[in-house]
C-alpha cells in the first residue's frame, strides 16, 4: 500500500488560515499555562526554581512519573520530527522554536512549529502556482 503526499495547501485556504491561528493560539497557551505552574511552584518552594526538586516532584508519584515519562519520550520523538522536516521545507525560525521548548515549555515550541509549518506551506503553495502560470 502507498502513500501518496498530500497535495500543498491552495494560497488563501480559510482552513489552513484557521489552523494558524489555531497553532499559533496553543503556542501561547502553551507558554502561559505551564508557567502559571511553575510560578506557582517557585512561590510553595523557596525563591527560585529548584530544578532538583521539580524533578523530584515529578517523579513523586506513579501517575506523575507516567506523565513525565511519557512526555519526555513524546517530545523527545516529536523534536527529531520537528528538526527534520524543519529541514525538509527549509524552514526559518528553528531555532525559535527549540528555544521556546527549551526555555518556555514544550507545549509552546511545538505548536509555535506547527504554525510556522503552515505558513511555509502556504509559501510553497504559492511558489508552486507561480511555476505552473509561468
Amino acid at each position: 500500500m502507498t502513500v501518496s503526499p498530500q497535495p500543498l495547501p491552495k494560497p488563501g485556504d480559510r482552513a489552513t488560515s484557521w489552523l494558524q491561528w489555531v497553532y499559533l493560539a496553543l503556542a501561547v497557551a502553551g507558554a502561559v499555562l505551564p508557567w502559571l505552574a511553575n510560578l506557582e511552584f517557585i512561590r510553595s518552594s523557596g525563591s527560585s526554581f529548584d530544578l532538583g526538586l521539580f524533578v523530584q516532584m515529578a517523579a513523586a508519584n506513579p501517575a506523575a512519573a507516567s506523565l513525565s515519562r511519557d512526555l519526555a519520550i513524546g517530545a523527545t520523538a516529536v523534536l527529531i520530527w520537528i528538526v527534520q522536516e524543519s529541514r525538509r521545507l527549509q524552514m526559518r525560525g528553528l531555532p525559535w522554536v527549540l528555544l521556546c521548548c527549551v526555555t518556555l515549555a514544550f507545549a509552546c515550541g511545538a505548536p509555535l512549529f506547527l504554525y510556522l509549518r503552515e505558513r511555509r506551506l502556504a509559501e510553497l503553495a504559492i511558489q508552486t502556482e507561480q511555476a505552473g502560470q509561468a
